[in-house]
Formats: C-alpha cells, sequence, structure tokens
C-alpha cells in the first residue's frame, strides 16, 4: 500500500485550472481499484491519495501520469508501507509482511 503525498508548487489559481484534468484522473484510478482514498490537505498546500499496489516503480509511473505532475503543478512524495493493521471495512487491503 502506498500513501501518496502531493504538495502544490504553484499558486491554487494555476492548480484550479488543472483540476478537472486531474480529478477525471483520479475517478480512473479509483475505477481501476488502485485508490482506496483521496482528498486535498488542510490548509489547501496539497493533496493525499492511498492506494494499493506493491511495485513502487509502477506506482512512481503512475503518479507521473498525473495532469499535475505532467503540468509541473505538485511534487508526489510516494511512501510505501505494508497495511497490516486495518479497520474492518479495509479487510481486503490487508498485507502480510514477508517471511
Amino acid at each position: 500500500m502506498f500513501v501518496l503525498e502531493l504538495t502544490y508548487t504553484v499558486p491554487l489559481d494555476r492548480v484550479d485550472g488543472f483540476m478537472a484534468d486531474h480529478l477525471s484522473w483520479v475517478k480512473a484510478q479509483y475505477d481501476a481499484g488502485v485508490f482506496v482514498a483521496s482528498g486535498r490537505k488542510e490548509p489547501r498546500d496539497g493533496g493525499v491519495i492511498l492506494a494499493v499496489g506493491d511495485d513502487r516503480a509502477a506506482m512512481e509511473e503512475l503518479v507521473a501520469g498525473d495532469p499535475f505532475s505532467v503540468a509541473g503543478i505538485c511534487e508526489y512524495r510516494v511512501t510505501q508501507f505494508l497495511a497490516t493493521n486495518v479497520a474492518a471495512a479495509l479487510e481486503p487491503y490487508r498485507e502480510k509482511p514477508s517471511a
């Protein structure tokens, strides 16, 4: 599982110009079963996405395709972790550590 943290690198008026394209990309990742939760940070200087997967290179390639990334208006911090403890609703995403 991954925590994807976005930090805007430009003023919000420029971010807002790409928001529709970004949200369309986000929806496509939900439809593909990759994203589990997402939203903007408070204060509004970026966002956070919880994503499933186990291939860091593939996740970095995925976020490079975000219209925000392509336009150069945000930076991503990609953090991989093992979700070994989860709420009941997230049970399908529980991970087992390697032996």
